[in-house]
């Protein structure tokens, strides 16, 4: 006999998937039917918010769910259904690396030419720990995946010395671009902060006008973006 579902309330926590985060995580239930199901929940990690999409998309044991499960909708949704959608084909460290991106794509998270040490043998339980850790130590640390303008792929960041005879040196510029969209991203969970933090209004007023002025001074990196919604907006933009 199938146990009945739990019922929720507004301020209780519970696990969901986060597109913003493309991960698992814990969020905050903001709304709820009658029934007591999830409507609208909100991300304990990036603070966004969005519908409650069914519960986290693998189990914490690291299996996925064998039998259907319930959405914020009330309709049933059965488990190859999800597995199709949500279940990667191989280990996301094999597939990110392994092709360069199409044109329109954003640079993954992890790539092969910011490799500084050998591949890992064969034999090894992970397939490549130095491009799975990459992509765990980004995720964690909230870089997402933004498409960058075409002509930068395959570019590089070279510092070039204005002495003669000295070494210059030189960066994927993948990497140099992961930076510069994780410092936008906690820029903006910053303002986000700033906006629900029960401050004076003066006080949120200076605050907001500090945050502006360090995205005005990142503009110049806008050059990377293949989308404006993607770029730093300063004191000028909307």
């Amino acid at each position: 006999m199938a146990s009945p579902l739990r019922r929720y309330r507004a301020g209780e926590s519970l696990e969901d998937y986060c597109r913003a985060c493309k991960n698992d995580r814990l969020h905050t239930v903001i709304a709820v039917d009658s029934d007591g199901r999830p409507l609208r929940v909100s991300c304990g990690y990036c603070r966004s918010e969005h519908a409650y999409r069914g519960g986290p998309r693998v189990k914490a044991h690291g299996a996925t769910s064998q039998t259907g499960h319930t959405g914020h909708s009330g309709h049933t949704v059965p488990a190859a259904s999800r597995e199709a959608t949500h279940a990667p084909s191989a280990p996301r460290s094999a597939r990110e690396g392994s092709a360069p991106p199409s044109a329109g794509d954003g640079f993954p998270l992890i790539s092969e030419r910011e490799r500084t040490m050998p591949r890992m043998s064969a034999d090894s339980s992970v397939a490549d720990l130095e491009l799975l850790l990459r992509r765990v130590i980004r995720e964690e640390a909230g870089v997402s995946t933004v498409t960058p303008a075409d002509k930068w792929r395959g570019g590089s960041l070279v510092l070039r010395p204005g002495t003669p005879g000295l070494q210059e040196k030189a960066w994927p510029i993948e990497t140099f671009f992961h930076k510069i969209v994780m410092l936008r991203n906690r820029l903006r969970t910053l303002e986000q902060h700033v906006n629900a933090a029960d401050l004076p209004d003066e006080v949120k007023v200076k605050l907001q006008s500090y945050i502006t002025g360090c995205y005005g001074s990142l503009t110049s990196f806008n050059v990377l973006f293949a989308e404006d919604e993607d770029q730093f907006k300063g004191s000028g933009g909307e």
